[in-house]
């Protein structure tokens, strides 16, 4: 019933950020108290009992749902960040998007070695971004366990990039 919920409270949105894309927009999920719930839900009773540190959220709706899972689950949550926006000393990973490039960051302390990490976003499309932090966690020493997203566009080549690492794909939509 969870998964029907969130489906029925995500909006489409033609045209964005450019004409032919349609966006998935989450906010309806985030604003509606038992979207929200059933959302973060999912993910705690998937990653609870298993061996996982952290959870690392992604710019910037990986943080809306990161967080409340990495407290439910009693763990650190860690940040990935577009461009100049971390305050400390961090590494950087360029990637291309669906509709055009952008540069990813990461504090040098984000994960320390070894650490099994789970990454967390919206939304799964070509790949490019959930790549770009899977490389900084795995320069930094940590060792992504799983990548879990809200909505998977499955017409594009997300999962494929992350099979293609290693990384087992959690989604529970799929469009």
């Amino acid at each position: 019933m969870s998964v029907e919920l969130i489906s029925s409270l995500i909006r489409d949105v033609p045209d964005f950020p450019k004409p032919g894309i349609l966006f998935k927009d989450i906010t309806p999920v985030l604003q509606d108290g038992a979207g929200l719930k059933a959302s973060v839900d999912l993910f705690v009773e998937r990653w609870q009992g298993k061996q996982v540190d952290k959870i690392v959220g992604i710019e910037s709706r990986g943080f809306l749902i990161g967080a409340p899972v990495a407290y439910q689950l009693g763990l650190g949550c860690g940040l990935v960040r577009k461009a100049g926006k971390l305050p400390y000393q961090r590494i950087q990973r360029s990637y291309d998007l669906e509709y055009g490039s952008a540069t990813l960051e990461a504090h040098v302390d984000l994960v320390r070695q070894g650490e099994k990490v789970v990454v967390v976003d919206d939304l799964l499309a070509t790949g490019g971004t959930a790549r770009a932090t899977v490389e900084l966690i795995r320069e930094l020493g940590g060792e992504v366990v799983e990548a879990g997203f809200l909505i998977e566009l499955g017409f594009l080549p997300g999962r494929e990039v992350l099979d293609s690492l290693g990384i087992p794909v959690f989604a529970p939509l799929c469009y």
